[in-house]
Formats: C-alpha cells, structure tokens, sequence
C-alpha cells in the first residue's frame, strides 16, 4: 500500500548562503526535509520530479521561492518520489 503525505516545504534555509548558491540550497534543503519527515530509512532513495527543480530555478539561482508545496508518495519497491502539488 502506498503512503502518500502533502506538505510545504519551508526554503527560508536557502537565504543563508551567498546568493549565487541558494536554488542548490532550495534543493537540498527539500532532500532534508523530506527525509526528516517520512523517515527516510539507510538503504532508501529520493526521487525528486523534474517539475519540482523547473519550479525552484524558474526566478533564476539567486531567487528561489520562500516556500514550495509537494506531494510525497511512498511504494514498496520503489524510491520516494517528491512531486510537485498541482491545484
């Protein structure tokens, strides 16, 4: 059975760095919080959807969004796959 959870990821993290390194930030600081919270086990992977990095870059490397919303879905046998949350 599938485990699937919403959530908002928070980049406030991002602003921390020099400002031509915060969309990789914006990137990893999703990693972590995902990791954090669907406890992420040593032999699992993340899987993040192109969309989700099109959505961080998309205002360039110096001005990624303060917040993003995503959908995160787990299968057995598969990665965790983060995908962006479509209204």
């Amino acid at each position: 059975m599938a485990e699937i959870k919403e959530m908002v990821i928070p980049l406030r993290a991002a602003w921390n760095v020099p400002r031509t390194k915060r969309a990789n930030r914006a990137m990893a600081e999703i990693r972590n919080h995902v990791s954090q919270h669907m406890k992420i086990q040593d032999d699992e992977e993340i899987w993040i959807d192109e969309s989700v990095n099109h959505a961080i870059w998309a205002r360039g490397m110096q001005n990624p969004p303060r917040k993003i919303r995503v959908v995160c879905t787990r299968e057995e046998g598969f990665p965790l796959e983060v995908k962006l949350l479509e209204d």
